[in-house]
């Protein structure tokens, strides 16, 4: 089970009220740490954290994120094409064993778009050893070719960043992951992709609106973890 960490002194904006100064916006905060029970709590509340500069990647305070169209994927929309079924059939799934190399490789600066900074993979490495965040890996032949990592908690799990190196690779990670997270509690579970990107899109991700995503998150925090990050 996951420990959990001493509580944040930090206060997030209420998401459930409409700013007074202007329009909703993705970008609802600056600012704060990215120790654990920050972290936490801001997942908890909807929001997650990414730098703004995420190009250059120069030192800039934490940005907090709560897209205004959330990007989710549903369990039972996961669309799977021909050539992926035959990826997974040549991978093996594994959860947690290289952590550690998962987050560097979502975090190579020659990546376009890179964003993942040093803060970063210090602070989901110290949420993974209090048992928050997981990575979920393609292996084939004994070599790790892809993947993803996130955080776990309750119902959500909310998706960082993933990776390939071979063909599919990090597609196949998702479909370990949508494996893992489809129990009885399956329907009420949220699995958390932050935007909804072309890629993820032609994957069954699909946006829906701030409103009905803290709706949703409120319903699977209280849910019990999947039997994998329990």
């Amino acid at each position: 089970m996951p420990t959990e960490p001493p509580s944040t002194g930090w206060v997030f904006p209420d998401l459930t009220r409409p700013p007074a100064d202007r329009g909703a916006d993705d970008l609802v905060g600056s600012g704060a740490d990215l120790e654990p029970g920050t972290l936490l709590a801001a997942y908890r509340q909807g929001l997650f954290p990414m730098p703004a500069d995420r190009i250059r990647r120069r030192r800039t305070p934490v940005m907090w994120w709560s897209p205004v169209e959330r990007g989710v994927l549903p369990l039972d929309g996961l669309r799977v094409s021909r050539s992926l079924r035959q990826a997974v059939r040549r991978s093996e799934i594994r959860v947690d064993t290289a952590f550690g190399e998962v987050i560097r490789a979502c975090a190579d600066p020659s990546r376009d778009g890179g964003w993942i900074d040093a803060d970063i993979v210090r602070a989901y490495t110290r949420l993974h050893e209090l048992g928050w965040a997981h990575s979920v890996e393609t292996w084939q032949d004994c070599a790790l070719v892809g993947g993803l990592y996130g955080v776990a908690v309750g119902g959500l799990f909310a998706g960082e960043s993933m990776f390939h190196r071979a063909g599919n690779a990090s597609k196949v990670a998702l479909v370990g992951l949508v494996d893992l997270l489809r129990d009885e509690h399956a329907a009420r579970r949220v699995l958390d992709v932050q935007w909804r990107t072309e890629h993820l899109a032609s994957l069954g991700a699909v946006t829906v609106p701030r409103p009905s995503y803290l709706q949703m998150l409120r319903g699977a925090l209280e849910l019990p973890l999947p039997r994998a990050f329990a």
